[in-house]
């Protein structure tokens, strides 16, 4: 036996925010993609370094 489950749809969630708390919250995502690409740009410097690197025989 299976039961019918009725579909309702989606409800939408209103939320208020102040300026002084949307200016945060844009300046702390600024802040992050500029440490993202900080973390990128540091990570391909070392990845290009470890390729330029020549294994040592044994």
């Amino acid at each position: 036996m299976s039961t019918a489950q009725m579909t309702r749809p989606p409800q939408t969630l209103y939320v208020s925010i102040r300026r002084d708390e949307l200016r945060q919250l844009k300046d702390e995502r600024d802040q992050l993609q500029q440490e993202v690409l900080r973390l990128r740009l540091h990570l391909q410097a070392q990845l290009e370094q470890a390729s330029d690197a020549k294994p040592l025989l044994c």
